[in-house]
């Protein structure tokens, strides 16, 4: 089975990238949903973080406190590396998983989106690379209204990423999202075609 990683930086698209090689008929799996699954209440990380930082990162239902958690993380690298620390792990075993069970229905070819690839040293563990790429000013715009996120926190979260352009010389294949959706559709349709062929 061919392991396509599909990375970027923050606010670069990634999300719509996957999105569309889903339509084209891709197998996707997206770290950040399984990181979301890993942190569930009651789950082994969930247990990790409640011990590691305490209930007041925690909502009354029990969920994590996404806003307050991303606030402390990114304006302070030692609570950065704590929680990765803890998370990765639970996140790598778990795609890991569903990876295998894919490969074990016959699919040929799966691409996952995994926000901190480079970072977190995981691309070893994939066939290819593609880097969704954007200029940094577009990626502000867009994390602040995506997520309303003060200036402060968002250049916290693009500083604790590898710059775009260190990503995109370790890519294997380069998506041009600072166009129109179907200038970046076009771009995908063509990488489809040449992984199809490839798997």
């Amino acid at each position: 089975m061919l392991k396509i990683a599909i990375t970027g930086g923050a606010g670069s698209g990634k999300s719509v990238v996957a999105r569309m090689f889903q339509e084209l008929g891709a197998a996707v799996l997206d770290a950040d949903e399984v990181a979301h699954a890993v942190v569930a209440p009651g789950a082994p990380a969930w247990e990790e973080l409640r011990k590691s930082f305490g209930p007041e990162y925690f909502l009354e239902d029990g969920s994590l406190n996404r806003p307050l958690m991303s606030g402390l993380v990114f304006s302070d690298p030692e609570a950065r590396r704590r929680l990765n620390a803890i998370a990765h792990p639970y996140v790598a075993r778990e795609i890991r998983e569903r990876l295998e069970g894919l490969e074990r229905r016959g699919t040929a070819l799966v691409l996952v989106e995994v926000p901190l690839l480079f970072e977190a040293g995981l691309q070893g563990g994939y066939d290819k690379v593609i880097v969704v790429d954007v200029g940094p000013e577009e990626q502000r715009r867009r994390l602040q209204a995506r997520d309303q996120r003060g200036a402060a926190e968002i250049q916290g979260i693009i500083d604790a990423q590898m710059p775009l352009e260190d990503k995109a010389a370790r890519a294997d294949y380069v998506v041009n999202n600072r166009g129109s959706l179907d200038e970046t559709r076009a771009q995908v349709e063509k990488i489809w075609r040449e992984l199809q062929k490839a798997s």
